[in-house]
């Protein structure tokens, strides 16, 4: 039978003669260049495949070579501080652009330090350590899935290139990297209840709406309300052990500045570059488009390998609306039946299974690790009932939704407090109370109780003013305002706010709270409460962005004046 050729070529997608044994999904290269390409559809002698790269150039008659094996990528020690395309081919030696074909194999001249941590001749399951590569996260060899038995041979400690046989299994040969289906999950022995907060920093976050490790979060906004900033302050601060940042049909720029503020960031834990411990993955707008739908399941896999682990992967991906859209214009290529806003039927059932590869699980070694996926949504027009947003809303575990008001009003993070929700509260809550502060949630509710209230009086005080408010509206109005300006304010760009550690946080709670109350104390009367309302409760909201991100001990003072300018009062 002869080799398979081009028929024809209709921009990302092909078609192709049929070759016995090609199967949905199967790779496929095309041309004399090899462009990457999967298997879509298979109709009698006649093989779809969707190209992951530009085909101009390409004509019927040309050769394909299909792979007879998925789209996989590859998974080792070189991922951590690189930046890929949605392929996972390294980008940092590609130039402007990925020339045709390019590999996906790492550079002849990367070899890391391996130290086995198995003897000759022992026994081990699948998912056990055969050993580990020095780096600024501890990286383990692993046994591969479905591989157990005896260690017939393993390398002496010593400097080995990325695609060196380390160890052999069962007479099956292990490797410092090693290739996996991109759209395949990899395998865990089980899923385990999460229970164990996502510290990231932003107050707003922390303390309205957590989350906790293994869990899902949608971020939707319209344009312009600070989805990739509020990203961006994520990916640099939360407690995760690895951070897998996809761009995904972004702006360029964006990225860059990603990039940029990564390499200039040092590590709080081993105090090496932030970068280190960071996987980018850039498929912006500019670049192949079927690419952009293969990047949300190369970056899950990726995650999922660190989980393998032991370790604690945060999956970011900006945004999940391009993504969405690639799948759109794929769909309609394919004449598939069209739904909502031309988005193919399917659109419920892919978003469900990108935020199922979301968990915390006891790994395949028998330890504990996860895997967090933060999406964020860009609604076109800021319209949060699109599909979209729809459809993601109801697979994720928490929504924070961005606003547009608080936006122009520069409040940042422009975090909705009516709009937005946390289903993981119960379980942060009760871990704060195994950790001793059992106050947590009682502080929480209390805060949520002045944004409610202020919101509800908000309204009156626009029709008839302030002043005609009863004293104890007029506190909680101030109330509001305080707890929006002191604690849920942050300035991303100020080196003392732009992380705020539990401590501070729990500062600034109980300072605003415990002022909150004196003043209920105090305005019992319309001249008391005209009083307390010209106090200069400045020094307050200072307290945030002048303290550091774990200086208690200058917000205890501010709160300290506040309350003796008070006194004064009496």
């Amino acid at each position: 039978m002869s080799a398979p050729r081009i028929l024809r070529v209709a921009g990302p997608l092909v078609e192709l003669t049929y070759e016995a044994g090609t199967a949905m999904h199967d790779l496929v290269l095309l041309g004399e260049s090899g462009l990457p390409s999967e298997v879509v559809a298979i109709r009698g002698s006649v093989v779809t495949v969707q190209a992951y790269e530009y085909t101009g150039g390409l004509a019927p008659g040309m050769p394909a070579r299909p792979r007879g094996r998925p789209l996989s990528v590859r998974l080792g020690p070189g991922l951590l501080g690189g930046v890929f395309d949605g392929l996972l081919r390294p980008l940092r030696s590609a130039g402007d652009r990925l020339s045709g074909g390019a590999s996906g194999a790492p550079p002849p001249d990367d070899a890391w330090q391996f130290e086995p941590c198995v003897r000759q001749g022992e026994s081990v399951d699948e998912g056990a350590a055969l050993g580990s590569v020095r780096l600024s996260v501890p990286l383990k060899v692993l046994a591969p899935p479905g591989s157990s038995g005896s260690v017939s041979w393993v390398a002496p400690a010593g400097r080995y290139a990325s695609d060196a046989v380390v160890a052999a299994v069962d007479g099956g040969e292990v490797r410092l990297s090693a290739e996996w289906p991109a759209r395949k999950p990899r395998p865990a022995r089980e899923r385990l209840d999460a229970v164990v907060p996502l510290t990231t920093g932003q107050r707003a976050i922390d303390l309205l709406f957590p989350m906790v490790r293994g869990s899902t979060v949608a971020v939707p906004g319209g344009f312009g309300t600070g989805k990739t900033v509020l990203l961006q302050q994520i990916a640099k601060w939360c407690d995760a052990d690895v951070i897998v940042y996809v761009g995904c049909g972004e702006r360029g720029n964006e990225m860059a500045d990603v990039l940029d503020e990564l390499h200039r960031l040092a590590d709080p834990r081993t105090g090496g570059q932030l970068a280190d411990r960071t996987v980018v993955i850039a498929n912006t707008s500019d670049m192949p488009m079927m690419a952009r739908e293969a990047s949300v399941h190369t970056s899950a896999t990726v995650a999922e390998y660190f989980r393998d682990m032991g370790l604690h992967a945060v999956l970011i991906a900006d945004s999940t609306s391009r993504w969405a859209e690639a799948l759109r214009e794929f769909a309609s290529r394919m004449g598939e039946l069209p739904s909502e806003e031309g988005y193919p039927a399917r659109l419920a059932s892919e978003l469900a299974a990108f935020y199922e590869r979301a968990a915390t699980v006891r790994t395949l070694g028998g330890t504990t690790g996860s895997v967090t996926v933060i999406g964020a949504v860009s609604p076109p027009g800021g319209d949060f009932t699109e599909p979209v947003t729809a459809h993601t809303e109801r697979f994720v575990r928490s929504l924070w939704t961005l606003d547009r008001e608080l936006a122009y009003a520069r409040h940042y993070p422009a975090l909705s407090w009516s709009a937005s929700f946390s289903r993981d509260v119960t379980a942060v809550a009760a871990a704060h109370a195994a950790a001793g502060d059992r106050e947590w949630a009682e502080r929480r509710e209390r805060v949520a109780g002045l944004l409610t209230e202020a919101d509800r009086l908000a309204d009156l005080v626009e029709l008839v003013g302030v002043t005609a408010l009863p004293p104890g509206e007029r506190v909680s109005v101030l109330g509001g305002r305080l707890t929006r300006e002191a604690i849920l304010q942050q300035n991303a760009m100020a080196p003392g706010d732009a992380y705020s550690s539990p401590e501070k946080t729990t500062a600034l709670v109980t300072a605003v709270l415990a002022v909150i109350e004196r003043c209920a104390d105090l305005a019992d009367s319309a001249e008391r409460a005209d009083a307390v309302e010209e106090v200069d409760f400045t020094p307050l909201v200072r307290a945030r962005e002048e303290a550091g991100p774990n200086d208690v001990a200058a917000v205890t003072t501010a709160r300290e004046a506040i309350l003796q300018r008070l006194g004064e009062l009496v």
